[in-house]
């Protein structure tokens, strides 16, 4: 986990070096709001801060309730009202409402439970934040309980409207099949977006650390790379070799697992082949469907910049719109 977005292990630490501390949790947004349902910010006695909750506009607010909660113990539901002016000032089209949960460490919010969702975390493990907004009372989801918030990638409120759950999930990951010119504009904006990203190719030359610098690189043939990585709903699939030698075993496997996305590139004649191919392998025309082929959203790409931004884009709609 990155420093800017680890907000829970920086108030562990302040916690544990003495220091009075809290945890604020987006609960509630506008539609254009800058930070999810979801969002956290850690703040110290010292009004130290990690995260965010907004663009900037109710941080300082949300500051100096945090050290009033800290020294009663008392969780509180904080909500701001944003004018078209303050919204306009930190970026945003519109102003709105934003709900936030303040949780000082100590009160409900527990060292030891604070710590064991920390730790959780730094071992990539799925794990939920639950929390009754009236209560108070907190405790932790094993990742059996979060199926459907780890295939849509959301926290939000349980069914009873009263208990909050901040989804603590692993990276998203993308598989790339094939190290070309189109995975070398791909893999840094996917990193960028949050993905764990691996380069599969058997041809050295093409996934090669100077192609791809920290970058996972398998050269396993495809099917056997693809069965190894194991592709679930969190993960991604993006076939560029344009060779069916290369494509068609790992999309086999992509598309007969969770993968929330599959696309391959090439043109409609050229998905047309593959479709014909698939179909003979015994592929269903539901399960050949889920292919995105010609691959990336229609933006009249042409470069391979563009056709890796198309893409990205194609993999967030599939993610966030299904």
């Amino acid at each position: 986990m990155d420093r800017i977005d680890d907000a829970p292990a920086a108030a562990l630490a302040w916690a544990k070096a003495g220091k009075g501390a809290a945890l604020a949790t987006v609960i509630e947004t506008w539609g254009s709001a800058p930070r999810p349902r979801g969002s956290q910010l850690a703040i110290s006695e010292d009004a130290e801060l990690v995260g965010s909750v907004s663009g900037g506009c109710v941080e300082g607010a949300v500051v100096a309730e945090a050290l009033d909660a800290m020294g009663d113990l008392t969780h509180r539901v904080l909500e701001y009202g944003v004018s078209d002016d303050e919204a306009f000032a930190v970026g945003l089209a519109c102003g709105g409402r934003i709900k936030v949960l303040l949780q000082p460490v100590g009160g409900g919010l527990g060292i030891d439970l604070l710590d064991d969702l920390v730790a959780r975390r730094a071992r990539s493990e799925a794990v939920g934040q639950a929390v009754n907004v009236r209560s108070g009372a907190v405790h932790l989801l094993d990742e059996a309980a979060l199926t459907d918030r780890l295939r849509e990638d959301r926290s939000g409120f349980e069914p009873d409207g009263e208990t909050f759950v901040t989804l603590h999930a692993p990276p998203l990951r993308l598989a790339v099949v094939g190290g070309v010119h189109i995975a070398q504009a791909l893999v840094p904006m996917a990193r960028i977006a949050g993905y764990d990203v691996t380069v599969i190719d058997p041809r050295e030359a093409f996934a090669a650390p100077d192609r791809f610098p920290d970058t996972k690189l398998v050269h396993d043939w495809p099917d056997a790379a693809m069965a190894a990585f194991r592709p679930d709903a969190r993960t991604a699939v993006v076939l560029l070799t344009h060779d069916p030698k290369l494509d068609d075993p790992a999309l086999t496997v992509a598309l007969n697992s969770a993968a929330f996305y599959v696309g391959a590139l090439g043109s409609s004649r050229t998905h047309a082949k593959r479709v014909a191919r698939m179909a003979e392998a015994g592929l269903s025309q539901a399960t050949i469907a889920r292919i995105d082929a010609p691959i990336g959203l229609d933006i009249g790409s042409k470069t391979p910049g563009e056709i890796a931004v198309s893409v990205l884009a194609a993999m967030t709609q599939a993610l966030r719109r299904s």
